[in-house]
């Protein structure tokens, strides 16, 4: 059977292509591939067989772990486990299957027009305005601070008022209930076109949530798996009112980080109250001037700041494409600074582990590959993946059986998967034990509140089995099981969607900038509560919906779901899929990395 071509240079098109580096001698550090069984040799949690076959080691654990008999994340067969958990990833066979399907040409003109008739009568409007025939309700300089510089300025701001207004009220939705697979949505209404809004006192009850990043439903109220943070909250209180360097370290937090450490396989790991600031405010210390920065073109938002503020050259790679990477780190290596052509002090590459706007999933074997080739350092953010993806919720590094040594700075974040708040940096101790000193968050950020310590601790030890349960192995499967099922559907019904197969996070492509309202209130009117994005947050021509699929999510839930896309899809005639082929096959045809020994 012939390779499909695949492309992500930034336009969006579908591939399914074999991962030809995923091949048995991936982790051959690892040694023989054992089996699994459930021991007490270290608290409860998840161990290696050393004896025994793989059949006779399934066989054992039939009975205790249903899940994994059905091969989590549809691996192919059962993964192998290391001492702490880590996968050794000698069993990894399963495809790595992406979608990235190209829109019809008429939608893409109709999309442009529909810009470009909104920018005419914003136009239009914002001569009424001048001219004191429509309210103007937008800021304004005062007539005292006329002859100052502006602070506003009125170009930048025309989308704002004349685009963005006008769906304004599908964004900053007030909930009053737990971000759960359902929540109660406070009702509110615009008299003035979504300029000021006003309560009614309703509450819009079970609502489905579709749109929160709570992977594994660790975000939850139930009294019995929240004791150990009520304890907590009774016994330290909500907040530390000091930094890490001064008072604000407490035995709570180094529980969390020798946890955390121990949970991704590696030496030390170190956690910071915020997940936005754990990149923006780390990024700065580990790279500054005279150093390069290869940094993924979709990269969120906060990888971006933290570039930027190092002061370090920045690079832009196309989106999960190891052909430019490898054409920017060439010409790094051959010409070194520009003028003064020396060499780089540092060449760090930053990329995601699933990135939150196209559901797809970082190419780890080749871009390792290429960071052993060409010596440089690689910072992995796992925001999205870390819970997500893996046999056992450990993210990419997992996903792809790879060693957690083979990427230098590990990064994730507690608000998705963990159902809390912050984030951690890991890796050697060494690196570890340099942020304590040099980090901003470290010197001037306040401290985890130890509630949120204490929830992330409970998320973890569940997932890791020293809760005595196989719970968290079962969150883990079910979420792969919704997230394949949900996808299947969609695609099936016709809709463009994006993204790994085994990404929770499913953008739904709606291109028009008309169909984004329209598509966001009436699922709302279907009890269903989705997030809708566009420009600037996507290219302009690619406004989408992006679900995230839960856990917690239930058959009938996303069976409602799914029934309600079906009908509105045809109502707003969104099934554009056609399944065409990259344009550009020549792009991923070159399967020549291998990974070292």
């Amino acid at each position: 059977m012939a390779n499909p071509s695949a492309v992500c240079n930034g336009h969006l098109r579908y591939h399914q292509k074999q991962n030809n580096l995923l091949k048995s001698g991936i982790s051959k550090k690892n040694g023989v591939t054992k089996g699994i069984k459930l021991g007490s040799e270290a608290q409860g949690e998840w161990q290696l067989g050393a004896q025994g076959s793989l059949c006779r080691s399934q066989t054992q654990i039939k009975s205790q772990v249903p899940a994994l008999c059905q091969c989590a994340h549809g691996f192919g067969s059962l993964p192998a486990i290391e001492k702490n958990g880590v996968s050794n990833g000698s069993l990894y066979k399963k495809p790595f299957t992406e979608h990235f399907e190209q829109a019809p040409l008429y939608v893409a003109v109709l999309t442009f027009v529909g810009f470009g008739v909104g920018t005419i009568f914003g136009y239009l409007r914002d001569f009424m305005r001048a001219w004191g025939l429509e309210k103007c309700n937008i800021a304004a300089e005062r007539e005292q601070q006329k002859d100052f510089v502006p602070l506003y300025q009125d170009f930048e701001n025309f989308y704002t008022r004349n685009l963005y207004m006008r769906i304004r009220d599908n964004w900053n939705r007030p909930i009053c209930s737990v971000p759960g697979p359902q929540f109660d949505l406070m009702e509110r209404v615009t008299d003035d076109y979504n300029w000021t809004f006003r309560f009614t006192g309703r509450t819009i009850k079970n609502v489905i949530n579709m749109g929160s990043y709570n992977y594994l439903g660790f975000a939850e109220k139930d009294a019995n798996a929240l004791k150990t943070v009520t304890k907590e909250l009774q016994k330290y209180g909500t907040g530390i009112c000091s930094t890490r360097q001064e008072m604000g370290t407490l035995d709570k937090h180094i529980e969390l980080e020798k946890l955390v450490a121990r949970f991704l396989g590696v030496e030390d790991a170190m956690v910071f109250g915020m997940g936005f600031a754990t990149n923006s405010m780390n990024i700065p210390a580990l790279v500054g001037k005279g150093c390069l920065i290869l940094s993924d073109e979709l990269n969120h938002t906060s990888l971006v700041l933290g570039a930027r503020l190092s002061g370090a050259t920045i690079k832009i790679f196309k989106h999960n494409n190891v052909q430019s990477l490898e054409s920017l780190l060439k010409d790094a290596i051959i010409y070194g600074q520009p003028r003064s052509h020396r060499a780089w002090k540092k060449i760090i590459i930053l990329v995601e582990g699933i990135y939150s706007m196209e559901g797809s999933i970082v190419r780890l074997p080749e871009i390792v590959s290429l960071k052993k080739k060409y010596k440089a350092y690689l910072y992995l953010d796992e925001a999205h993946s870390i819970g997500a993806v893996g046999a056992t919720g450990r993210g990419v590094v997992e996903y792809f059986g790879m060693n957690p040594d083979d990427v230098d700075v590990l990064m994730g974040t507690f608000t998705k998967s963990f159902g809390a708040a912050g984030g951690y940096i890991a890796g050697k101790k060494d690196l570890v034990d340099f942020l304590r000193t040099h980090s901003h968050s470290a010197v001037y950020a306040t401290s985890m509140c130890p509630p949120v310590a204490e929830q992330i601790i409970r998320a973890m030890k569940c997932l890791m089995g020293l809760d005595g349960t196989t719970q968290g192995l079962q969150r883990v499967h079910q979420l792969g099981k919704n997230t394949r099922y949900f996808r299947r559907r969609l695609h099936e019904m016709g809709f463009i969607i994006y993204g790994n197969d085994d990404s929770p996070v499913v953008p739904l492509l709606l291109y028009m900038p008309g169909k984004i309202g329209a598509f966001a209130r009436r699922m709302l009117e279907k009890n269903i509560g989705v997030v809708v994005v566009g420009f600037p947050a996507t290219p302009i021509t690619e406004s989408r919906a992006r679900f995230c699929v839960s856990a917690a999510h239930t058959r009938e839930m996303l069976d409602t779901v799914l029934n309600a896309l079906d009908e509105l899809g045809d109502f707003l005639q969104l099934k554009y899929s056609r399944y065409s082929k990259s344009s550009h096959p020549e792009l991923y045809e070159d399967t020549r990395f291998e990974l070292e020994d």
